[in-house]
Parts: structure tokens; sequence; C-alpha cells
């Protein structure tokens, strides 16, 4: 009886032992699972966005707009002229575009109270068009991020959004300036990274936009003229989310690459004072060459994220054997419409589309969306690629799981890219291209 309690005693000895390290393992392996689930990186998704359509009174023909530059004192003779309508025939707009009341006058006006008449009407028009589309709550918003390259009025553009939605006070709220058309892609990554931090019932609202009343050359300096032919009215609104719930796309990457370390990267798109103290955004001749290798350098990157195994491995070599020979070997270009259903490029102006297809060796199919943009809306800064999403998705092209690369150019000089993962397309079409979709695509001549 004796040995059996004592063979007892030993046996719950050796299983309390194991039970105990049981218990230990479990805790450490609990532990280590919640500070992974706690580090790791939360997957954003953009609930919905829109798009600004103007009213067909801003309509400006590309004549009409010649003409009225023509009767101010910035072009008084047939040289200048003779210059614009050059431009303008190259520059890939059609006469459908919009500019604001003033520049439909001769000579256009242009005042503090205009711009930000201009501000209201496209950003508070964009977002009434978002909230309609995502019924979201207002108090759901918790991050605000307004961006606008050249007008930073005071209060802030945010502020002004805050005041007329009435948001809640402790918004997390930030207005991004100076940073040209890619701001619109820096923004969604700004607030990808920021809703990691807040709880998943969270929404971040960026709104892109840029103001040009005011911000017109009035000079006599060609390179700064260019400008005038190329932008005009838009702005776009995009909200995301850490909740899967509705949304329709899945932010994937968002990749950055500034160039600003460069003296001609940094100078090539400047907003500055010509010979006369005219105040005017000068556009440098390697323009297209440094966004060219801008372009580049965001590839490196965002290459090993997104391309398959096999095109992966010939990149990694072409990029080992350029470093190997000093750069001397071609570059090896990979086939990004195996990784990609659809693609968009920021409408900057027909010479950067161009450009981008060539370097990319891509088709015309999928650089129609920038050209169509381009064509109906102009350059509408860093909301562009918004625009050119919609198109894809107004003609029916969206699928769910289909894949989209969007390419911002913007000063700096900076690229930026973003890939999106669609998780629902959209059941009708976006404001900006409801009544006009069936017209495009049209034949947009490459060159003249």
């Amino acid at each position: 009886m004796v040995l059996l309690q004592d063979n007892l005693f030993f046996i719950w000895h050796d299983a309390s032992g194991n039970i105990r390290l049981f218990l230990i393992f479990l805790c450490i392996a609990t532990m280590t699972t919640l500070l992974y689930l706690m580090s790791r990186s939360r997957t954003v998704y953009i609930v919905d966005y829109a798009c600004f359509r103007p009213d067909s009174n801003y309509r400006i023909s590309k004549a009409a707009w010649i003409e009225n530059i023509h009767h101010s004192r910035s072009c008084d003779d047939s040289g200048h002229l003779r210059f614009l309508t050059r431009i303008s025939e190259r520059s890939g707009l059609g006469d459908e575009t919009y500019l604001l009341a003033c520049h439909h006058h001769i000579p256009p006006y242009y005042c503090l109270s205009e711009a930000r008449a201009e501000a209201e009407l496209s950003i508070f028009t964009t977002i009434d068009d978002l909230l309609v589309k995502t019924s979201i709550n207002l108090n759901a918003i918790a991050i605000l991020i307004v961006n606008c390259s050249i007008f930073s009025p005071t209060p802030s553009l945010a502020d002004m959004i805050m005041r007329r939605y009435k948001l809640r006070d402790n918004i997390c709220n930030v207005q991004l300036s100076g940073m040209g058309c890619s701001a619109g892609l820096i923004a969604m990554g700004l607030a990808k990274d920021l809703l990691q931090n807040f709880p998943s019932s969270a929404h971040a609202l960026v709104v892109s936009t840029e103001i040009l009343t005011g911000t017109y050359y009035t000079g006599r300096k060609r390179e700064m003229q260019l400008t005038n032919m190329l932008f005009r009215m838009g702005g776009s609104a995009v909200l995301l989310s850490t909740s899967s719930d509705k949304a329709r796309f899945e932010v994937a990457n968002v990749v950055r690459n500034c160039t600003s370390s460069q003296d001609n990267a940094y100078r090539c798109v400047s907003y500055e004072e010509d010979d006369e103290g005219i105040l005017g955004l000068n556009l440098s001749k390697d323009l297209v060459d440094v966004a060219g290798k801008a372009l580049g350098a965001n590839i490196t990157t965002v290459g090993p994220l997104i391309l398959p195994l096999s095109v992966k491995i010939a990149f990694l070599l072409s990029f080992i054997s350029r470093k190997v020979l000093s750069g001397t070997m071609k570059p090896y270009v990979p086939d990004f419409r195996k990784a990609f259903e659809h693609m968009c490029v920021h409408a900057g102006g027909r010479a950067v589309i161009d450009a981008v297809q060539r370097s990319l060796g891509l088709l015309d199919e999928h650089v129609e969306p920038s050209r169509m943009t381009l064509h109906k809306f102009g350059n509408t800064s860093s909301s562009s690629v918004w625009y050119e999403l919609a198109y894809s998705e107004a003609k029916g092209r969206m699928r769910k799981g289909d894949r989209v690369w969007m390419i911002g150019f913007g000063s700096g000089y900076k690229c930026n890219s973003a890939v999106l993962k669609c998780t629902q397309p959209a059941k009708s079409a976006d404001k900006a291209w409801q009544d006009c979709i069936n017209r495009y695509p049209i034949d947009v001549p490459k060159e003249v």
C-alpha cells in the first residue's frame, strides 16, 4: 500500500511538472500571438470615392481660352498667339474642360474671395457626392487630410471642411501644400499610416484638389505659360477605413520616391517670379527626362512587391548587372501588364502620358483612361488618377479581384504610386462621367 502511494505521488509530481511546462508554453504562445496581432499592419480599404463634375456653364473651349489670354496683357502679339495655339493643339485637351466664371471674363479677374469660392464649390460638391454614396456617419471620420499645392489660405481648407460639416473636435486634421500633382497619393499613404493607430471603426477622408483662381500666369515667359493651357478645375474625395465592410478597394501598397536632392529635379517644377516679378509655375525643359528617372526609381521599389516570380528574377538579374557594369547595360523593363488589369497614369499632359506608355511598353488600352481624362477634364492635378479610375468603372471594365496601378508625378520631383485591388465594382458610373461616358473613347492624336 505504501509502495502504491509512493508511485502515485511520483506520477502526480511528474504530471504536474508537465502541466506547469504546458501552461508556461501556452502563456508564451498567447503573448507572442497577441504581440504579433498588435504590431502587424492592418489592411486599409477604400470605402468609396467621388470626383468633382462642374456645371456645364463653366465649360470653356480651347479657342475661347486662347482668345481670353490674347486679349489680356500677357499676349499682345501674333507670336505669342501662335505659340499658345500650337501648345493647345498638342496638349491633348478637348473643348469641354472647365474653369471658374472669373476665367471666362476678358481679361480674367482674380481675387482671394474668388479663390475661396472655387475651393468651396469643388470641395463641398465632391464631399456631398461622396456622402450620398457612402451614407457615412460624420462622427466616424477621425482623420481629415486635404491636399492643394499652391492655394493655402488661413484658415486652412481643412478647417473650412470641418466648419461646413461640423466634424468632431478631436479629428486628426492635416493639410498638405506645395507637393504638386502627386500629393493625392501622398495623402492616401498618410491616411493609410494614420489609420493603423485608430480603432477599426474609424474612417479617413482625403480631399485632393487644385485651386486655379489667382494661380494662372499673366506674364510673357513662354515656359510659364504652359500651365495656363493644361490645368483645369477638378477635385476628388476618398473615404478610407480599416474595416472591409462595404469597401470597394483594398489599398495593397503605396510607394513614394522623391528626387529633390538632385538640382535639376528640384527646380524642374517651380512656382516663382519671372523677370517682371509676375508669379507663375515654371516648367523646365528637363521635365520629361526627370519624370522618367523618377518613374524608374519607383518601378525599382514597387516591382518586387507585385510582379510574378519569373519577372522578379529577370528584374533582379538586370539590376545586379547594371550595378556591376556601372549602368552601361540597358535597363530591363518588366512587363507590368502581367501584374495589373488597369493603369491610372497622371493626366499631366500628352507628353507625360506618351513617355510613360513608351517606357513601360503599354498598349493604347492601358493609357486610354489617362488620355480620355485629359481630353475631358484637362490636368486636374492630384485628383486626375481618380477620374481615370472612375472612367474604367464607368466603362464597366472593373471586375472583383482586378488590380489597379495609380502613378502620380509632382514637384520636388516626385513619383508616387499606389496599388489597389478591387473588392466590389461600382454599381453605377461616377457623376463625373455619368452623362458622357458613351461618347468615349474618342480618337486623340499622339502627335501633331
